[in-house]
């Protein structure tokens, strides 16, 4: 006779993770992101990468990078070995492009993306794009983002690029110890704007470092929004997490430890 326990469970359809922001001064962040890929991903249909995978990402040419070709490599054996692997661009690796996507076997989205899995129909960002109280970031991104800048900044040196960067996040650093905490979040008309935009219900994004299961009600229909988790497991504390979907639909979400955040510890909007 055959048991509930006996039963085969769904297989996962999708994992969806965010904020790495991976680099060599993260090890330990490394290693996990590698075990994941070869523990969790590996038994996917498919893998969503929502943003800042890396630190900051200067160029493809920045992939003879012995540390970057690390990273490459491990997506490689997993789009090898037939998981779908979809990336859409953070505020810090947008400029990750066609030659990391085909070295990696990576799918390059845009963002917002809709995506049918599960039979759920879901929208999908980074969420730094929802972030509109932070009027001096959307105007840089607006800049940055136009492709004559990209190109015009991809014609410089590596080196310089890097340098430039550099100065960027330390600007960037300084910038948010004077902001206040809220207005680095995503704003609730932007979010509303989005799921009316996208015509779908569920939301899954990153960026915030705020990870919460936000529902609400909106025209008689609820609307989800997951947020995922940043990493980091270089500190005293790790932290970090992943998203998970099975064929049946069903979304779960899980610690940096594998253990999945019951309903009743999840934050939801009134």
């Amino acid at each position: 006779m055959t048991t509930v326990s006996s039963m085969a469970q769904p297989a996962t359809a999708a994992l969806f993770i965010s904020d790495l922001h991976l680099s060599q001064s993260q090890p330990c962040t490394t290693q996990a992101f590698f075990t994941f890929l070869q523990q969790r991903a590996s038994q996917a249909q498919e893998v969503y990468l929502l943003g800042d995978l890396f630190e900051y990402w200067a160029g493809d040419d920045d992939l003879d990078d012995p540390y970057n070709k690390s990273v490459a490599n491990a997506l490689r054996a997993q789009s090898d070995a037939g998981v779908r692997i979809f990336w859409i661009a953070g505020n810090r690796d947008f400029l990750v492009g066609t030659t990391f996507a085909e070295t990696t076997g990576v799918t390059l989205l845009p963002d917002p993306f809709v995506t049918d899995i599960g039979g759920q129909r879901i929208a999908l960002a980074h969420g730094d794009m929802q972030c509109t109280d932070d009027t001096a970031y959307m105007a840089f991104r607006a800049q940055v983002r136009q492709a004559q800048w990209r190109a015009t900044f991809l014609s410089l040196p590596l080196s310089q690029r890097k340098t430039i960067i550099a100065g960027l996040r330390n600007d960037s650093r300084q910038a948010k110890s004077m902001k206040l905490q809220d207005i680095m979040d995503v704003n609730a008309l932007a979010i509303d704007d989005l799921f009316d935009a996208t015509g779908t219900a569920i939301l899954i994004h990153g960026h915030t470092h705020r990870p919460a299961r936000h529902a609400s009600i909106r025209n008689d229909k609820q609307r989800v929004r997951y947020v995922l988790p940043d990493w980091d497991l270089d500190t005293n504390v790790p932290r970090g997490g992943w998203i998970a979907i099975d064929t049946n639909g069903a979304i779960r979400r899980f610690d940096i430890a594998g253990h999945e955040i019951p309903e009743s510890l999840q934050e939801h909007e009134k």
